[in-house]
């Protein structure tokens, strides 16, 4: 009897704990289940299926509701619990980590797509092409993305991105200068003028929709270092953000009480609007690719930097990145899936939040290993569609462009669509060509946005592994302070105010009625 209470116990425990992963298994069935059958049986007009997927709909703009208040809150505390030269390690190893990963995800989707060959058998002229090409230059994105780096109005970059577009200039026409000439010499004499050889262009610069992450994320680095080194005067802000992200997590987790819902009809709704499956005939051995790829990366390469650095079973911390995984494969968003890969990493796999809060914001902004195979691949595939020979340097153009497009994706408009065609352009491929792949990149998205948030949890993992003597070494500050609390006056012997020390020294503490002295900073992780 007490055999079986236990296994019960066990069950309703299991249960409990994985409650939401299960749920949002079956709704990933149900609604592909849903979508096949609403599809097959019923004729639903374009504003039925606006109508059908609105549950869906409304999923996306809760997550998307709380991305702003979580980075902003996350990345100010975590950079400010952390000391000048911590921060600094930790943020160099991170980087690291996020280059590494991404360099050997191209060089992985190049391989594939050279050993497989998706594009020889095939022609350009054979595929549909699906939407249009975005009017974007190689110097312009990369200059924009600088320039978002850096919003000139902080409020404006919680909603708009930084986008500039290439003006031609023209030249006024000089009175006097009328000519009587007939039309073919008038036309000649324009063909053959200088002015038309050589096109002036200017800069204009405009806002598109969309929160600049990337400019929040530099400003939020900053300000975090800064206030971080205020002392007293820096706590009060600290407390502050903190408390923000405590409220905006535990809105998160009411958020995913509704995901079950939302995701069921998001897919149904995604299944339904598919038209033309037979576009996905023809570039089914390109999405094999693309998959293989992806699914290499995910499965064998980071699992197997995870237990080189970490020394434990990847598997088990892949599992409780499961609820992340899956929310970014319904979504197709690393920014609205940071507020679960934050449950998952905090709640499920036991990471420092002080590591959390300063890596996964990062990595959300300019870790993207899937993305970086994808590109890779998909401008081998459009060179093997136009039988276009590839020299070795230019295959080593592909993946420096890719690996830097992938990194820099966060801070460009359409990051997608754009990103491709700066890798197109620094190969001389055409352009155009990227409606070849349009029809089938939700469905690609899904995939590599799900590799992008396992490369940032398991990013998450290893830096807190390699930065364990770090916190270890704050730990052990903030123990000593809370043994001699007097011992931080010798901090402030630079201070001219005694009195200014004196209230540093007992801002620092709260006393409580048994006159028992706890370090208020402490209390965040």
């Amino acid at each position: 009897m007490g055999k079986k209470l236990g296994k019960g116990c066990d069950f309703k425990s299991f249960m409990k704990k994985n409650w939401l992963l299960i749920s949002t298994v079956v709704a990933v069935v149900l609604g592909i289940g849903l979508g096949l059958l609403v599809r097959e049986y019923a004729s639903l007009s374009t504003l039925d299926k606006i109508y059908f997927a609105f549950l869906g709909e409304v999923l996306m703009r809760m997550l998307k509701l709380v991305i702003l208040p979580l980075i902003v809150s996350s990345m100010i505390t975590g950079v400010a619990a952390l000391d000048p030269g911590s921060s600094g390690k930790i943020g160099l190893r991170a980087i690291v980590y996020y280059l590494s990963t991404t360099i050997i995800a191209v060089i992985l989707g190049i391989v594939l797509v050279m050993v497989i060959k998706p594009g020889i058998s095939q022609n350009a002229n054979d595929i549909d092409r699906t939407g249009n090409t975005p009017d974007v230059t190689t110097a312009d994105a990369m200059l924009d993305l600088i320039r978002n780096m850096f919003p000139e109005n902080l409020v404006q970059a919680c909603f708009q991105q930084y986008k500039t577009k290439r003006v031609e200039v023209v030249p006024e026409s000089k009175p006097g200068n009328n000519t009587t000439a007939t039309p073919t010499v008038t036309a000649l004499m324009t063909t053959l003028s200088p002015m038309n050889r050589s096109k002036e262009y200017t800069i204009q610069g405009a806002y598109s929709d969309g929160i600049n992450v990337l400019g929040l994320v530099v400003f939020c680095l900053v300000f975090g270092v800064v206030i971080g080194q205020m002392g007293e005067k820096g706590q009060i802000l600290m407390e502050f953000f903190d408390a923000l992200n405590e409220a905006t997590m535990r809105i998160v987790k009411i958020i995913m009480c509704y995901m079950p819902f939302g995701i069921t009809f998001l897919i149904a709704g995604k299944i339904i609007e598919v038209e033309d499956w037979e576009l996905f005939k023809k570039l089914g051995l390109y999405m094999a690719t693309v998959l293989t790829g992806l699914a290499i990366h995910g499965i064998i390469i980071l699992p197997l930097i995870y237990f080189i650095i970490v020394r434990k079973n990847p598997f088990t911390y892949v599992i409780g990145m499961a609820e992340a995984l899956l929310t970014a494969l319904m979504i197709s968003s690393s920014s609205a899936t940071l507020p679960v890969t934050f449950k998952c990493a905090e709640e499920n796999n036991r990471v420092d939040k002080r590591i959390t809060r300063f890596v996964l914001p990062v990595g959300a902004t300019i870790n993207m290993d899937g993305t970086a195979l994808y590109e890779a691949v998909a401008a081998i595939f459009i060179a093997q569609l136009n039988d276009y020979p590839l020299d070795v340097g230019q295959i080593i153009t592909i993946s420096v462009t890719s690996t830097a497009a992938s990194i820099g994706a966060a801070g460009v408009p359409q990051a997608g669509l754009v990103t491709m065609v700066i890798v197109l352009t620094a190969v001389g491929l055409p352009a155009d060509d990227v409606t070849l792949i349009l029809a089938v990149d939700w469905l690609l998205d899904r995939f590599r946005t799900m590799v992008n948030v396992l490369g940032d949890g398991v990013g998450a993992g290893v830096v807190e592994s390699l930065s364990k003597k770090e916190l270890q070494q704050m730990d052990l500050s903030a123990e000593e302070n809370i043994v001699n609390p007097f011992a931080l006056e010798c901090k402030l012997s630079d201070t001219e105010d005694q009195e200014s020390k004196k209230s540093y020294i007992n801002g620092g503490f709260a006393v409580d009625k048994t006159d028992s002295i706890s370090y208020t900073q402490t209390s965040q992780f």
